[in-house]
């Protein structure tokens, strides 16, 4: 049987709904991503190794902020699944610089910050990286943020620690998240990584997004210069422009994630014979394969009717967003949870080939986790949109 003559995973045709330009873009990722990519990334997050000399090359295909190059909402998160379907790692490094470092750049830097680092950081010839969770605080990290930024003078003096910053080990600029020491205020800067009294530690033994270089990073009296301070951040509000926007971008991640977990079992299920018949010849196969695109789709749609409220929000500031954290948080709770179900099911129909590297369903297994619990877990996205459709918070 020819697997390239069965329906794809899009089993419902979104693709359909992007113009032919996006299409033709998508069909370029999806190029680069099997030249580049698929071959080598069981060995990268085996080795627990980033490819640097990937950059150059990904930089090149023109991806970084769509939204703001002009693609629609509905491509920018087809381009995050795409790259999740064939290494969620390579997404993870690809959001966070361009979906929230780079991004920053456009909402908040002043035109000097945006003309001295914008073209660099949108062609990866330098990298950046989000840092605003710590050690103690994680969910909390808005009313708890031990981080401080004390003025002096024309600069400022950064103390505290950060974790679980990705990118943080190699990357040329945080943009770190601190709080005012006089004011209480949240505040950003572009922290320049190699500046004196920034300390990086590589997080080992990890068992997801083994080729993501996460970081703990210590900062000791770190004096930035008052024009590395983010000039359109005054609050921790701020935050949430980037947050909600990241926060969609990861249910696409869960959509990614379980199209390549379709992937590799329906591949898997036809081509393994057991019993004298190929495993897609049993009912519980069968049905388990139809649950996983029924989780997939299901994801898919959700996350294309929030393109598309988010599309219709895309330049007109003044107006109230359709799509605000409640909205992102629904989307990224229940996508994540109908990929963890999928990538089981999957690693179940492979037995025991499941659980080892060599046939791809055990890596797409384990980072299904780290997308489980990042960008709020499960259970703090459910009591943001529980807490909208109530009026009554069961956080705090």
């Amino acid at each position: 049987m020819n697997l390239e003559d069965l329906p794809s995973a899009d089993y419902f045709s979104f693709e359909e709904l992007l113009s032919d330009a996006e299409r033709d873009k998508l069909a370029q990722l999806r190029d680069f991503l099997d030249k580049e990519v698929a071959p080598e990334a069981g060995n990268w997050w085996n080795q627990d190794r980033f490819p640097y000399e990937l950059l150059p090359k990904l930089g090149g295909l023109g991806l970084s902020t769509p939204v703001q190059q002009g693609y629609g909402h509905l491509f920018a998160g087809m381009v995050i699944a795409e790259m999740t379907r064939c290494d969620t790692s390579i997404a993870t490094f690809f959001m966070v610089h361009h979906d929230l470092f780079v991004d920053a750049l456009h909402r908040f830097g002043s035109a000097e910050q945006q003309d001295r680092l914008l073209d660099d950081a949108m062609n990866l010839r330098t990298t950046g990286a989000f840092a605003l969770t710590e050690p103690d605080h994680g969910s909390d990290v808005a009313g708890g943020m031990a981080t401080t930024a004390t003025r002096d003078g024309d600069s400022w003096i950064l103390n505290g620690a950060k974790r679980w910053i990705g990118n943080g080990t190699f990357c040329d600029y945080m943009l770190m998240w601190a709080a005012d020491a006089d004011t209480g205020e949240i505040r950003g800067f572009i922290l320049d990584a190699t500046l004196p009294g920034v300390h990086r530690t590589k997080i080992e033994n990890k068992i997801a997004l083994r080729t993501v270089q996460n970081a703990d990073i210590v900062l000791d009296g770190v004096r930035v210069d008052e024009s590395d301070r983010f000039a359109g951040i005054f609050s921790f509000d701020d935050t949430k422009h980037l947050l909600r926007a990241s926060r969609i971008q990861v249910g696409w991640q869960a959509v990614g994630q379980q199209l390549a977990a379709f992937d590799i079992a329906r591949r898997y299920a036809v081509e393994r014979y057991q019993f004298g018949k190929p495993l897609a010849g049993f009912q519980l196969i069968q049905e388990q394969l139809v649950q996983m695109l029924g989780n997939a789709v299901a994801s898919m749609s959700m996350m294309t009717r929030v393109a598309q409220l988010q599309q219709a929000d895309y330049g007109s500031p003044e107006e109230p967003g359709r799509v605000d954290m409640p909205q992102a948080a629904l989307a990224k709770s229940y996508t994540s949870a109908r990929m963890r179900e999928t990538v089981a099911l999957g690693r179940g129909i492979l037995g025991g080939n499941g659980i080892v590297t060599d046939y791809g369903m055990a890596k797409v297994f384990s980072d299904a986790e780290a997308i489980y619990t990042y960008e709020g877990s499960r259970e703090i996205n459910t009591l943001i949109a529980g807490r909208d459709i109530t009026g009554v918070s069961a956080i705090i």
